[in-house]
């Protein structure tokens, strides 16, 4: 059987090909500890530096702001606590958004329950905090603000160079969760401002399981686990030499390949986008209509349930839902809640995510096959 038309890379993403091959000599014959000072670890230890070296390359950072971490959870909890609790002195007051990952938002409640107190800030009807709002938000006990660089769910892109000066301007700590950015969009952290940065291998064609967080040199914070002096002694143990020669190289090729793929992966969603439109009436876009990531589109489908329309579609297209209906109840994404999407729409909503492994022939397929499965289900 064939396998479904994958749209969902923004939850994941398939290993590149080149980042495979410069992975192979570390799963075949390079299994060296990079510690190791004989011959066994020379290898693997000139294979992290230049990972990082690459890593750095895409972010505009140096290489000593690189600290490698096992995916982007780890390295928001690692910018979020050790940040926060360092700076506990200063202030306990903390902001974020309503909207952010859970790997954000568990972060926040875990340091509530530690004694701070966190503002989460409403967003607009596209998903975007206003400056303003974290202007208000602020006060002199605030240590740290942390929105993500572009919502996973409806991909609306967050004024975060503006927040970042607004946050320097009061000497406050700024943190980005660029998870859905890197290797989509240009992601530059002197541009940006931030002090902290997350990278997840596996949404730029790396492996799931490696991730990495820029820190600003001069900003020292403790590591979140204890042992060995690896990583500068701030993440010990010993480094998954694979998995962090995959980011290197999936970072080196989203660079190169960043204006190309980009305007590729905007071209499919465009088109998908006009494929459902043309076939269906009440289809409302979730998200900003500009200001958003080039490859993700957050559909409602007026008069259905999602989890019913992913059923229908499942063995030919795969996508994600921003609903889940129940007998007794709705879960609307939160996310959806926040944006104030109106529950008729928000309980039909799915996420579909292009990548630069899209086609066109799958494309027109997929919006096809989703036209029919809500029609099907209309009739119902």
């Amino acid at each position: 059987m064939k396998n479904p038309i994958y749209l969902d890379y923004n939850a994941t993403t398939p290993h590149d090909p080149e980042v495979i091959e410069a992975m192979r000599p570390f799963l075949e014959k390079e299994f060296g500890n990079p510690s190791s000072t004989h011959w066994y670890g020379i290898a693997p230890k000139k294979a992290v530096i230049r990972a990082r070296e690459q890593v750095a390359r895409i972010l505009g950072a140096k290489t000593e702001e690189i600290l490698f971490t096992s995916g982007g959870t780890e390295a928001n909890n690692h910018a979020i606590r050790c940040a926060a609790t360092a700076a506990a002195q200063k202030g306990r007051h903390i902001i974020t958004t309503q909207i952010e990952h859970p790997a954000v938002l568990s972060v926040f409640a875990f340091l509530e329950r530690s004694g701070f107190t966190a503002s989460y800030l409403p967003v607009d009807a596209f998903g975007c905090v206003s400056v303003d709002a974290v202007r208000k938000a602020v006060s002199r006990d605030t240590v740290l603000i942390s929105i993500m660089h572009a919502n996973n769910e409806v991909g609306t892109l967050q004024p975060i160079q503006e927040i970042a000066a607004l946050a320097r301007k009061h000497g406050i700590l700024m943190h980005t969760d660029a998870a859905q950015t890197v290797g989509k969009i240009r992601v530059n952290v002197h541009e940006l401002g931030v002090d902290m940065l997350s990278v997840a291998g596996h949404k730029i064609y790396a492996p799931k399981g490696v991730g990495a967080l820029y820190i600003r040199e001069g900003l020292f914070l403790d590591p979140l686990m204890l042992g060995a002096g690896q990583e500068a002694g701030m993440r010990p143990g010993t480094e998954n030499v694979l998995g962090i020669v995959g980011l290197g190289k999936a970072c080196e090729v989203a660079l190169r390949d960043l204006d190309a793929n980009r305007s590729h992966m905007q071209a499919m969603r465009d088109r998908f986008y006009t494929g459902v439109t043309n076939g269906l009436e009440e289809v409302r876009l979730n998200g900003h209509p500009e200001k958003c990531l080039p490859n993700t589109l957050s559909l409602s489908f007026r008069g259905v349930e999602a989890n019913r329309v992913l059923e229908e579609i499942g063995l030919e297209v795969a996508a994600s839902a921003g609903a889940a209906c129940h007998s007794d109840r709705i879960a609307v994404s939160h996310v959806l809640e926040a944006m104030g999407i109106p529950l008729d729409f928000a309980k039909g909503t799915l996420r579909f995510s292009t990548g630069k492994m899209s086609t066109s022939e799958e494309i027109d397929q997929a919006s096809a096959v989703v036209v029919g499965a809500v029609r099907k289900l209309k009739k119902v």
